[in-house]
């Protein structure tokens, strides 16, 4: 199901060709390279990381032992991949930033120019 905007930024109703102009960039091949971009970007980091965290969460079921090795003091392999779950999440995130920032905020910024000014192709 998609929603259309029903507001602009303004608060006022969209003009009814800003509807005409949405459904048009859709098929846009830029529009369509960004949607690419974005989906090569967050398909692997996503398989990625939940693969790191099913690792994470059979080896505490499954492979007791190895978790409880005891690597320095009272901190274990259980409590290193545990800590490292969070490292790997804010990894993504900066990760994310930094890719969205160089390679979909540039050509999305024109096409939402394009498309508010009424330029879409």
């Amino acid at each position: 199901m998609t929603t259309q905007p029903t507001t602009t930024e303004a608060g006022e109703p969209p003009e009814p060709d800003l509807k005409a102009r949405s459904v048009v960039m859709h098929s846009d091949a830029r529009f369509l390279e960004l949607r690419s971009r974005l989906l090569r970007f967050v398909v692997p980091a996503t398989i990625a990381f939940l693969c790191w965290y099913l690792l994470y969460v059979v080896m505490s079921a499954f492979a007791r032992d190895v978790m409880s090795t005891q690597l320095v003091g009272p901190l274990n392999l259980a409590l290193l991949f545990g800590l490292l779950q969070f490292v790997s999440t804010f990894g993504i995130a900066v990760a994310y930033a930094r890719y969205a920032n160089r390679r979909l905020d540039p050509l999305s910024e024109r096409l939402r120019t394009e498309l508010v000014n009424g330029e879409a192709r």
